[in-house]
């Protein structure tokens, strides 16, 4: 089932500082108004990670806007911020999950936003939430151990886990923080054909931060590559050039 309809995003000279006067993002400028696998490429310290962090507000952007539905998510604090929120699902690297948890506790956990606080701690949920979950865990292909503590799956499937919790909370739009960085090959490629289907299913763009271009080019309906901070590439993965990766990557080669 597609989620309801919005305006898409829209990043408007966003810029982020870890340290004043140091920028890691140099005016990122984004639209993301179509379903579909985004990949953001580019080498490590180039802020692909900080830029999906400032989208969720795990770091506050330094200067920009970043419109949400045409709401402002740098000028929300509090409440109104949890309430845009639950509507961005996040797949994280080391997958943040609960360890002591079952599977199916960790893949409810993303209904908590929707949740009032009493029924949250008394983790209280629907018949629908409950009907939901286990629906999402047949799709992952966990559907025979949703009664396991998380800390006994592999990394493939913590990461299953974490994608069936993400789409719980029903998003407008799912971002993937490299999402395949700890996996083998086959595997991360079957998680990212995962989310291709979700993004599909669902009618929602996922915006998946990937060091693998190659992956990123076979799931890909559009590749942003970054490069000291900004945006060099923006379009399809076959429109990328061997000149624009020696940009993103540097050196005469790419691969090296």
């Amino acid at each position: 089932m597609a989620v309801a309809s919005y305006d898409g995003i829209k990043i408007n000279n966003l810029y982020h500082e870890y340290v004043a006067g140091k920028p890691i993002l140099k005016g990122i400028n984004i639209d993301i108004d179509q379903p579909g696998i985004i990949a953001i490429i580019g080498p490590s310290g180039t802020g692909k990670s900080t830029l999906l962090r400032c989208i969720n507000r795990l770091n506050d952007p330094t200067q920009g806007e970043i419109l949400f539905d045409g709401v402002d998510l740098t000028q929300l604090k509090g409440y109104a911020l949890r309430m845009q929120r639950r509507h961005i699902g996040m797949v994280f690297q080391e997958y943040n999950l609960v360890e002591r948890l079952t599977v199916i506790e960790n893949v409810l956990s993303g209904r908590l936003g929707y949740m009032s606080a009493w029924n949250a701690w008394r983790r209280r949920y629907s018949s629908e939430d409950l009907a939901k979950a286990f629906e999402l865990l047949e799709f992952v292909g966990l559907e025979d151990f949703a009664n396991q503590r998380a800390d006994s799956l592999s990394g493939g499937q913590r990461q299953r886990v974490g994608i069936a919790r993400a789409v719980m909370q029903n998003p407008y739009i799912l971002l993937a923080d490299e999402p395949t960085s700890s996996l083998d090959p086959k595997t991360a490629s079957e998680i990212m054909g995962l989310m291709e289907t979700l993004a599909e299913q669902k009618n929602i763009p996922v915006l998946v931060n990937i060091h693998d271009v190659n992956l990123a080019k076979k799931f890909a309906k559009r590749v942003i590559g970054m490069c000291n901070g900004k945006v060099h590439y923006d379009g399809t993965p076959e429109g990328i050039t061997e000149d624009d990766l020696k940009v993103i990557y540097g050196g005469e080669s790419w691969l090296d």
